[in-house]
């Protein structure tokens, strides 16, 4: 296998995720499995089902089509609001769409009539985070018209956290968004089974039994994948946060001034760099850069490494107080945070290999 790649332990991603669905498990919370940071990869998928997760969602239809090509059954969720260009295909692959717009719920309903389906739907209500959602306010006169559709099942209302606007779940804001669906159920006597409350953001409450009864699904990715909450990126407890290490090769160990002796203009992505006279230093260069991962979301692994900056295909080291000496041709392996591995998993020049459950055994396959 050549470098670089992701090494990816399917086993801890599964006890991961089992521990998150024996947490939501206790609190009558169901868990959707995020996939859309890994593209769907369905080895990633397969291990999430079998630590106890019973449906899937993803961001992109494509994503979920490999799903079920792969030949995955469980039932999936699309969670980007449908394009009106592909409602056609979300009927026919996804039983769940997140939705907020009117005229999307018309298109979804007339697709899922011609192929003879019920296509089942959430609400979005946007409590603030302004992503996706209509204000509270807009909810019910959506919800009104929403059960009028034919071929279109109204599940409930959902919410969206920690995203866009950063702001945090709680008790107060899932409070408001419970009496909503209270609300709704009143006001049209329809059933509205499902409130799904949120994210990865949402696992603090869910460790401190905090998150309000009537909340029943949390769509998690970040926490079962990285074992973090989301919020302050807290390792959660019993969790792994290394099933997945990038590993790059060393191409390049010079000793050099750490400051440029010339006038300096804005870098090839546009930033002015700022950089502080440490006098001469060792640095190395690994083969890896921009183009394949965020450079701000890696940790080295060796202690002593200092990740300096990169260009499109370079990463730039500072090894001076590296606990080892580093040569040319050696490997350094990194933890990523949510955005590189997002980065990552759809790098083209990034191969995966994957740790099996049990044994020592890798597979090697190129990112597609």
């Amino acid at each position: 296998m050549g470098y670089p790649f992701v090494e990816i332990d399917l086993e801890k991603i599964a006890a991961n995720a089992r521990l998150l669905v024996d947490l939501c498990k206790k609190q009558d919370i169901e868990v959707i499995g995020v996939t859309k940071v890994v593209c769907a990869d369905t080895a990633i998928a397969q291990a999430i089902l079998s630590g106890g997760v019973k449906a899937l969602g993803d961001a992109r239809i494509q994503n979920l089509r490999k799903l079920r090509e792969a030949g995955i059954k469980v039932p999936l969720m699309l969670l980007r609001i449908p394009m009106p260009s592909e409602v056609a295909e979300v009927v026919q692959i996804a039983e769940y769409s997140l939705v907020s717009e009117y005229a999307t719920l018309e298109r979804l309903s007339q697709a899922a009539r011609q192929v003879g389906r019920t296509h089942k739907v959430i609400l979005m209500v946007d409590m603030g985070d302004w992503r996706e959602g209509v204000v509270p306010q807009k909810i019910l006169p959506l919800v009104e018209q929403a059960l009028l559709l034919p071929g279109i099942k109204v599940q409930g209302f959902g919410a969206n956290f920690a995203c866009y606007g950063g702001l945090i779940p709680t008790e107060e804001n899932l409070g408001r968004l419970i009496d909503l669906t209270r609300q709704a159920r009143r006001e049209f006597s329809h059933e509205l089974p499902v409130i799904s409350g949120g994210n990865s953001s949402n696992v603090e409450l869910l460790l401190k039994s905090a998150i309000p009864p009537e909340i029943n699904q949390l769509r998690l990715g970040e926490s079962i994948l990285l074992g973090r909450e989301s919020v302050n990126r807290k390792p959660i407890p019993g969790a792994f946060q290394d099933a997945f290490t990038l590993h790059a090769e060393v191409v390049e160990v010079q000793e050099k001034p750490s400051v440029t002796p010339g006038e300096i203009c804005r870098d090839a992505f546009g930033n002015l760099p700022v950089l502080k006279d440490r006098g001469i230093r060792k640095r190395a260069i690994a083969a890896i850069g921009r183009q394949d991962v965020i450079l701000e979301g890696l940790r080295p692994i060796l202690p002593g490494v200092e990740i300096l900056g990169g260009s499109s295909d370079h990463l730039i080291l500072d090894v001076t107080d590296a606990h080892q000496d580093i040569n040319v041709g050696q490997e350094l392996c990194f933890f990523m945070e949510y955005g590189a591995l997002a980065h990552v998993m759809i790098s083209p020049y990034v191969s995966r290999v994957y740790k099996h459950y049990n044994d020592c055994c890798y597979e090697a396959a190129c990112c597609k």
